[in-house]
């Protein structure tokens, strides 16, 4: 019996698919460059070894799709800093991972001593907080419009409860404005940008948000957006549906995810997200510099759960490894194994940079699936 993944991963369907991509781009005359946008498509590019079943046909740029990956040190500096403070830190795991200036992460904090608690869901922290009613516990939230829903509950659950002691740092971002500042932004010249046919729009970030925002950078920028899921057969077929806009010298957006990506996205999440939070003028990535309304931070009604306001934080200026350079592979300007560390002295153990911590970043799938043996 052929189980519903094998679906997704049958040699002889992809085989089928790959020869019908190779058919379109012959007839285009030109290697391809696709971003995909996704970390998560990434590592499955990667891991079933679709740039190299692809060689020579289609050139994979790998976008700043990794949340851990964009964030800038200083907002991991800001994270020790409150750690280090006193106050009981919750996040994710992979962000404790993530080196700060001088190299120390928040998991060398907790081996010092410092209340720094890994969570699987944010709704933990209302847990804690109720747990340490004497301390201040913040929850240091990250990721796209996947998770920001998540960290709006858990501000209404929190004002529900009247928790006076639990407070949020918002590091939530959105992809559409990264997108355009990948296309468009005069800054971006400063950085290094590279040329980019279409793009592989993210599978999970649309279940909320929907088709609908990419519709602008296709009849805009003349760039074929292709949402897929994240089987290697989701991939296969996006990029021949990329290659078959291409020939026919089209470009919209199309979802090759319709199990599910709707294009009005997720309504309910997107009304949670809309009570709780409003746009930053401009927010630091990694790689890409400030980019304008690209993230965004809780708005006046919830003010009291705002860490940033609650400890009148600033950011404190970062001091980066001289020799990462994960802000180009973030751009997709080169290759994680262009790197000098790559491999030796950063590796997933021991991490350099931010693009080898994630599961999600390109350093990281580099080092699972393309290091020499």
């Amino acid at each position: 019996m052929i189980t519903l993944l094998e679906g997704f991963r049958g040699s002889e369907t992809i085989r089928k698919l790959e020869l019908k991509i190779r058919e379109l781009i012959e007839k285009l005359g030109k290697t391809l460059r696709i971003m995909e946008f996704c970390g998560g498509h990434t590592h499955t590019i990667m891991k079933y070894g679709i740039d190299q079943l692809l060689e020579g046909y289609v050139r994979f740029i790998h976008g700043p799709g990794c949340p851990v990956c964009v964030l800038p040190m200083q907002r991991v500096d800001l994270a020790i800093e409150l750690s280090k403070a006193g106050a009981v830190l919750c996040t994710y795991g992979d962000v404790l991972r993530v080196p700060g200036s001088g190299g120390k992460s928040l998991m060398d904090v907790r081996a010092e001593g410092g209340s720094v608690r890994s969570l699987y869901s944010c709704l933990d922290t209302l847990r804690i907080a109720q747990e340490n009613p004497a301390q201040e516990v913040v929850f240091f939230a990250i990721g796209f419009e996947t998770t920001t829903p998540q960290t709006a509950v858990l501000i209404l659950k929190a004002k529900e409860l009247g928790l006076k002691n639990l407070s949020v740092v918002c590091n939530h971002v959105i992809t559409p404005a990264a997108i355009q500042h990948i296309l468009n932004a005069p800054d971006m010249r400063e950085y290094g940008k590279v040329d980019i046919d279409a793009f592989i729009g993210p599978g999970h970030v649309s279940t909320i948000i929907g088709t609908k925002p990419y519709e602008y950078f296709a009849e805009e920028f003349l760039k074929p957006v292709v949402i897929s899921g994240f089987e290697p057969l989701d991939v296969m077929q996006a990029v021949y549906m990329i290659a078959r806009q291409l020939l026919e010298g089209r470009a919209y957006v199309e979802n090759q995810y319709s199990r599910a990506v709707r294009r009005e996205g997720n309504l309910k999440a997107q009304m949670l997200v809309a009570e709780v939070f409003e746009l930053r003028k401009e927010f630091e990535w990694r790689g890409l510099g400030k980019v304008p309304y690209s993230a965004l931070k809780i708005n006046s009604r919830y003010a009291d759960f705002d860490a940033e306001r609650r400890f009148n934080l600033s950011l404190p200026a970062a001091r980066e490894h001289p020799a990462c350079i994960c802000g180009k592979v973030i751009r997709g300007v080169v290759l994680p194994t262009d790197c000098k560390l790559f491999g030796s002295v950063c590796k997933p153990s021991h991490p350099i940079g931010s693009c080898m911590v994630s599961s999600e970043g390109a350093c990281n799938a580099y080092y699972r699936y393309r290091l020499p043996s």
